[in-house]
């Protein structure tokens, strides 16, 4: 039976979720220097046509249609064939299953928009889109029916991530991974300054994140119930925690606070909270946002030593955050939280963190290897840096023909 409550709140949830990704086109377009802001806002803003189109017609059939093997869906549901407003009887129960479809949707909408921060400033447009339309296909599917979708081979293994560690935030942040390191750094990188050109613009998509940020997690329950309660309240609690922890990190580093340190934290404190948010009582979110604050911290920092241009630190807070947070969730879930859960180590717990382990290695390497692969065959066909020439006149002049200050 559908129920109306339940129907209402996940409209709402999947209207929050698409909101996040203009949010995060401002939160990336205000710490690019100026020439590029508008290309930045770009590579964000057009997932939304890009993936919605691919979600309708492939997407949503690979993610979530019918098991072949554990590994992808069929494509029995192509173009959504027979996906109506009857519920669904596979992952939800009481709300249309074209609600659910377009919930999903905006997850597969930002999931490819995030990696964009890692190269930021120099990738042309067409090489880019056309490898966000591939990665969507042969990374986010595969792994979105791994995990969530009935009979998935993760999911048949235990494997938990409640809105997205290991099907968002794992497999963007190493895709970003393998793109800086094919990509290579801007240039002048270690050498000139890379100064956010507009920090309000910055804080002003921090918000609208975290704003949308409830119905990510929150919505992730699939109804208007106690889950839903419990991820809504971990979710706030983490981002605060993370933002507290960075800001003081960074103060007691560098001598004062920052906005952008405060922005930083507690995106890591959302990202990393995610896989768990659900399965974890209000104390055990504060303890993980707190870690996320200071590992997030440390390994945006370690980037310099390593020598790779991470450009608006996609690795260290989303790729790192989605996989600690995933292992975390086999330290702090509690059946106290959420009955239908999980105990974790410290509550009794002893075999999630296994298959946490297990479903991080999984989707880490898969996602590494063929974002890798899709990025080495792309730049051999058409080349995915801007020259020296366009890179110095900036992504908004030359691969938009605009400018954003007059």
């Amino acid at each position: 039976m559908i129920n109306g409550a339940d129907t209402a709140f996940i409209l709402a949830a999947a209207g929050l979720v698409l909101l996040m990704t203009p949010g995060l086109a401002l939160f990336y377009g205000g710490m690019v220097r100026g020439k590029n802001v508008l290309g930045t806002i770009m590579q964000s803003l057009i997932m939304i046509s890009i993936i919605s189109i691919e979600w309708v017609y492939i997407g949503y059939t690979m993610s979530f249609g019918p098991d072949i093997g554990g590994f992808i869906g069929d494509f029995s549901w192509f173009a959504l064939k027979g996906v109506t407003n009857a519920p669904s009887s596979e992952y939800a129960t009481t709300i249309p299953q074209t609600v659910f479809m377009i919930y999903q949707c905006m997850f597969a909408i930002i999931t490819p928009a995030l990696i964009t921060g890692a190269f930021a400033e120099r990738v042309r447009f067409a090489p880019f889109a056309l490898f966000s339309l591939l990665w969507a296909v042969l990374v986010y599917n595969p792994v979105c029916h791994w995990i969530w979708g009935s009979g998935g081979w993760l999911a048949r293994m235990g494997v938990l991530d409640f809105a997205g560690g290991l099907v968002v935030h794992a497999t963007c942040g190493t895709a970003a991974l393998a793109a800086v390191l094919v990509i290579g750094p801007r240039q002048g990188y270690g050498t000139r300054n890379f100064m956010p050109h507009n920090l309000p613009m910055t804080m002003l998509g921090t918000g609208l994140l975290w704003f949308g940020w409830f119905g990510f997690n929150g919505g992730s329950a699939l109804a208007a119930n106690d889950v839903a309660a419990t991820a809504f309240v971990a979710t706030h609690l983490a981002g605060m925690a993370g933002m507290a922890m960075w800001t003081l990190m960074e103060w007691l580093k560098l001598g004062k606070p920052t906005t952008l340190g405060a922005a930083s934290g507690a995106i890591a404190g959302l990202a990393t909270i995610t896989p768990a948010a659900g399965f974890v009582g209000p104390n055990s979110a504060i303890a993980i946002g707190l870690i996320a604050g200071i590992v997030c911290y440390l390994a945006v920092n370690a980037k310099s030593r390593l020598n790779y241009d991470d450009s608006l630190d996609v690795v260290g807070i989303h790729g790192v955050g989605g996989i600690i947070g995933t292992l975390l969730l086999g330290v702090f879930a509690s059946k106290a939280a959420n009955p239908g859960g999980v105990n974790g180590l410290l509550f009794g717990g002893t075999g999630q963190i296994v298959s946490q382990v297990i479903g991080v290695v999984a989707v880490s390497v898969y996602a590494f290897v063929v974002s890798w692969i899709l990025l080495k065959l792309i730049n051999a066909v058409m080349g995915l840096r801007l020259s020296e020439e366009a890179e110095v006149q900036g992504l908004d002049y030359a691969e938009h023909s605009e400018t954003a200050y007059n």
